[in-house]
Parts: C-alpha cells; sequence; structure tokens
C-alpha cells in the first residue's frame, strides 16, 4: 500500500510539472527541477516603476482658522494669512506600470498622484524622472504619466475577461517604500462591487497581498501579461487579511485610451435608471427563484435606450454577452464603452428573453416616463402631480403604517402593482389590483425606483 501511494505522488509531481512547462522552467541555478516564477518576473519587473509625489501644502495653527481668534490678535485675513503661512514639503509612495516604451507611459492609481506638485518616477535600474500626468480618470481611479527615457520595458496587456476564479495571479509594487516586492496568489472573486472605493467599481479580488505602497502597481498572470491594476485592500485589522482589490485591466485600458487621445474620460449613458433585484421585486415581477439582473425604474425621454425600445420594468442581464448581476456592474460594462458605440443587451420582459441594441449617447439628465387607496397606504396623502402624470406624495402621518413604508414626502408616484399612474383615479384603479402587497414605480429627485409595500 505504502508503494502504491508513493507511486501515486510521484506521478502527480510528474503531471504538475509536465503541466507547468509551458510557463515555468524546470530547473533552478542548481540543476534541480524546481518550478519558478523567475524567468517571467525578470521581464516584468523592468515595466514596475516606483511613484513618489511632493506637494508643498501650507502648515497652518488650528486656532488660527478662527476669524475671532485671528481678529483679536490682528492677525490678517485668510486669504492674506495662508499666502504668509510656511509650506511644508511632503511625500508619498506608490507604484505604477509601464504600458508603452516607446512613448514612456505609465500607469498609475489617480490617488496615488491626486493633488501632487510633483510626480517622480523611479526605474528598477535605478534611473529617476519627473513625470507628466497626462490625465485622470478619478471615478475609476487611474491616472497615465508620460516621462522621457530611453531603453524602457513595458507590460504587455492580457485580457481581464478571460480571468476566472481560482487562476494564479502575481502582484508587484513597492509596499511599505521597501522596494519592488512580488507576492502571489490566486483571483479569489471577480465583479467585486458595492465597496463604495470609486465611482465605478467591478474589482477583481485576490488573496495576493496588496499593501500600502502596492497601489498602482500590476496584477499580472502567470504568462506575465497585466490583467489588472492593484487599488485597494479590505484591511478591518489595520493590516493586510488577504482580500485585496484589483482595477481590471479592461476597464483600464478604456480610460487609457481616451485620455491618451482627449486628455479626458467623457463616459457615455443608455438614459435609463437601475436597482438590484430584492427577493421582494423578484417575487413582485415574477422572476424565477435565483434570477440575476438589474432592474430597469425609469427611462429618459428620448435616451437612446428609449428609441431602442427598452421599458421601465426591464431586467437587464447582460451586456454584448457578459452577464450583468448588479447596477454596479452594469455601471461599469457601460463606463467602458466608448460614446457612440453599439452596445447589446439581453433583457427579460414579461418572462421572455429579448435583445436589443442601444447606441451609447451623451450623458443626460434621466426623466423617469413609466408605469385605490389601500390598507398599507393608510396615513398617506396623495394629490395629483400639477407638473405632469403621476401621483405626489403630499403628506404622511406620523406612526402610521405609510410612514414606515419607505414611501416619503414628495415621491412622484409614476406606478403601481405594474400599471402606468396618471392621476389620482388611475392611482386607485391600480392598488385595486392586490390586497397583500403594493408595488410602487417612484421618481423620486429625478431617480427612478420600485417599493414594495407588504
Amino acid at each position: 500500500m505504502q508503494q502504491i501511494k508513493q507511486l501515486m505522488l510521484a506521478v502527480s509531481m510528474l503531471f504538475f510539472v509536465a503541466s507547468s512547462q509551458a510557463a515555468l522552467p524546470l530547473k533552478d541555478s542548481s540543476g534541480q527541477s524546481l518550478p519558478t516564477l523567475s524567468p517571467m518576473l525578470k521581464q516584468v519587473n523592468p515595466a514596475v516603476v516606483n511613484i513618489a509625489t511632493f506637494s508643498n501644502q501650507q502648515v497652518n495653527n488650528p486656532l488660527l482658522n478662527d476669524p475671532f481668534f485671528r481678529r483679536f490678535f490682528n492677525i490678517p485675513d485668510d486669504q492674506q494669512f495662508r499666502q504668509q503661512a510656511p509650506k511644508k514639503r511632503q511625500q508619498s509612495a506608490g507604484s505604477g506600470v509601464i504600458i508603452d516604451a516607446d512613448d514612456g507611459i505609465v500607469m498609475t492609481n489617480y490617488h496615488v498622484i491626486k493633488g501632487a506638485d510633483e510626480v517622480q518616477v523611479s526605474l528598477e535600474d535605478g534611473r529617476s524622472f519627473t513625470a507628466e500626468v497626462k490625465g485622470a480618470d478619478p471615478e475609476l481611479d487611474i491616472a497615465i504619466l508620460a516621462i522621457e527615457a530611453d531603453d524602457l520595458v513595458a507590460v504587455p496587456m492580457g485580457n481581464s475577461s478571460d480571468l476566472e476564479v481560482g487562476d494564479f495571479v502575481v502582484a508587484i509594487g513597492n509596499p511599505f517604500g521597501l522596494g519592488q516586492t512580488v507576492t502571489t496568489g490566486v483571483v479569489s472573486a471577480l465583479g467585486r462591487t458595492g465597496l463604495g472605493i470609486e465611482g465605478y467599481e467591478n474589482f477583481i479580488q485576490t488573496d495576493a497581498s496588496i499593501n500600502p505602497g502596492n497601489s498602482g502597481g500590476a496584477l499580472v498572470n502567470l504568462r506575465g501579461e497585466l490583467v489588472g491594476i492593484n487599488t485597494a485592500i479590505l484591511a478591518p485589522s489595520g493590516g493586510n487579511v488577504g482580500i485585496g482589490f484589483a482595477i481590471p485591466v479592461n476597464m483600464a485600458r478604456a480610460s487609457l485610451e481616451q485620455i491618451v487621445e482627449h486628455g479626458e474620460v467623457k463616459r457615455g449613458q443608455l438614459g435609463v435608471g437601475i436597482q438590484d433585484i430584492t427577493p421582494e421585486l423578484r417575487d413582485a415581477f415574477e422572476l424565477k427563484n435565483g434570477q440575476k439582473g438589474v432592474l430597469v425604474t425609469g427611462v429618459g425621454e428620448d435616451s437612446p435606450a428609449e428609441k431602442s425600445g427598452v421599458k421601465a420594468g426591464d431586467v437587464i442581464i447582460a451586456v454584448d454577452g457578459e452577464e450583468t448581476s448588479s447596477a454596479g456592474q452594469l455601471r461599469s460594462q457601460i463606463g467602458v464603452k466608448s460614446i457612440g458605440e453599439k452596445v447589446k443587451l439581453t433583457l427579460i420582459r414579461d418572462g421572455k428573453k429579448k435583445v436589443v441594441d442601444v447606441v451609447v449617447g451623451e450623458p443626460q439628465q434621466l426623466t423617469a416616463v413609466s408605469g385605490k387607496l389601500h390598507s398599507l397606504l393608510e396615513g398617506a396623502r396623495f394629490e395629483n402631480n400639477p407638473d405632469g402624470d403621476g401621483v405626489i406624495v403630499a403628506g404622511l402621518s406620523p406612526n402610521s403604517g405609510a410612514a414606515y413604508s419607505g414611501l416619503r414626502p414628495g415621491d412622484v408616484i409614476l406606478g403601481a402593482n405594474r400599471k402606468r399612474v396618471a392621476d389620482l383615479e388611475s392611482f386607485k384603479k391600480a392598488l385595486t389590483l392586490s390586497d397583500s402587497s403594493v408595488l410602487l414605480h417612484i421618481n423620486r429627485g429625478g431617480h427612478s425606483l420600485y417599493l414594495v409595500i407588504r
């Protein structure tokens, strides 16, 4: 039995070595057969740089910010005081990635260079250059720099859409100012959103250690291709706990192209209001148990979505064939598209799948257009909308059922129980369709949402 176990172990080791042959060498400096990432890193490491930023900030005594204190001691007004106050030179460190060796283009995080008066880029070979900030995309946390240097090495860009959970990745950066450091791990999750880190979130999650100073560094696959830009960690204990996040390179590439061409990033829109699907909404719209997607809560007048036939109540489940499971992910999927670009939306409408082509349009203000009294709405007072269709929540009685329903004074009800509401009469009629629950389509402060009251 022991001999059989040893034989199986030997076979498994041979399989590992054979499967690793394409990406990993089989011998170290002593000639022993061992897998290693060293040859790949020798190609990639010169493309990962250290970034130091310098800013001149006023050093003020907090007491001197008080106007009364300044008047009492006859100190000049705020503007004069700030001009005369001493300045302190501050420095911070991060990482970056050379993605174009010919033009000296370096990609990093926006938060690494934010507020900097001067940006210095240091290479692995010891050379240092003052960088020009070509542009930034704060919503994605991407910044593009340029340096004038010869003999640069760039890291090739991969396709982050090809990543799968469990793929091996390597994070390269400058943690804690120690110098270039390599950590390894796997892709723990994809499409992470709702973290409140940036405006457009569709992060790669990895357990490869990402620490302070790694921001802007490279996340590469075993082929040495750039698949992400390291940007943040989840650190409830103040240190790395194996939950790091990187911006997918496909999203970063879209920002890069616009910044290089136009000096800025201008995102288009479809002209829809959206929200995540809750269990209550899933039941109200008679969706399959576990159905993923994003609910369209409103469609802007004359928007690209309206022109393509998208309607409030549709559930978007994919963009260009890529699955969509959250509102944050949908925003990111559309956010990488250029204005004028056509996208295919896969929808569910009345239980049937439908595909529509929508041309991404200029940003615009969304105007919701869609579409008894009821025991669940007791305590609420409604009036016809003087500015158009719909019913306004004119008031809510304290401690009433309606006061705790989620309604707010000023809400404009555009639909009830999946029926369009034009006035009080149509509102009453729609509410009679259900006794146990009410599904309301609401415009709140210019944004549309659905509310289920049970």
